[in-house]
């Protein structure tokens, strides 16, 4: 899919609506496409744009300055694991490197069948189980290599779906509620 789904242009509608400025519903949009597709195809970030009144350029802009949201197709389990400074000290270059092997591929590269993504991560809060390990932005505290290795295979076969939603999902439940905005009524400027 390229474009919002019939279903993801009304909750688009709906997103757009909860602000007084439609350009204000950039993030939530893009999250709701990545949440769609996996990744923020061309197409999609073309109709944001056309959506909210900006340029392409302007929403691919904001998009790629998050490592949340990707440009590129990633794969269906986009796996982070945090080098930083307490991560390092337990383990996780030994780990990455693990990864790597394990997946037969590099930092920053998809795997063969689409299925995993390996990225090398900044800080992730994971400090108290280095190293810290992400699955769709779900943490896994306290690798090693077997531990890994058994993580992947319970992704592959499906054991984890409950716990890791496909790619690109941030949230399992939409807003319910809350205000909407008024669309210049009673704002000053």
């Amino acid at each position: 899919m390229a474009r919002f789904t019939t279903e993801n242009l009304e909750k688009a509608s709906e997103i757009i609506s909860l602000y007084p400025e439609p350009r204000s519903a950039l993030i939530p949009l893009c999250h709701l496409a990545q949440a769609q597709d996996g990744w923020l195809t061309p197409e999609a970030i073309g109709q944001i744009a056309d959506l909210i009144g900006l340029s392409p350029a302007e929403v691919k802009g904001t998009a790629s300055f998050y490592d949340m949201f990707h440009t590129e197709q990633v794969g269906e389990y986009l796996v982070g694991v945090c080098t930083n400074i307490s991560c390092m000290l337990g383990g996780a270059y030994e780990l990455l490197e693990h990864c790597e092997d394990r997946l037969g591929i590099r930092c920053g590269q998809t795997t063969k069948d689409g299925k995993f993504t390996l990225e090398e991560m900044e800080c992730m809060a994971g400090c108290d189980g280095p190293p810290c390990v992400t699955v769709n932005y779900r943490y896994f505290l306290g690798l090693d290599n077997s531990k890994f290795d058994q993580l992947v295979d319970d992704l592959e076969s499906g054991r984890l779906d409950e716990e890791v939603p496909k790619h690109g999902t941030v949230f399992r439940n939409a807003r319910q509620g809350g205000l909407r905005a008024n669309k210049g009524e009673g704002q000053t400027k």
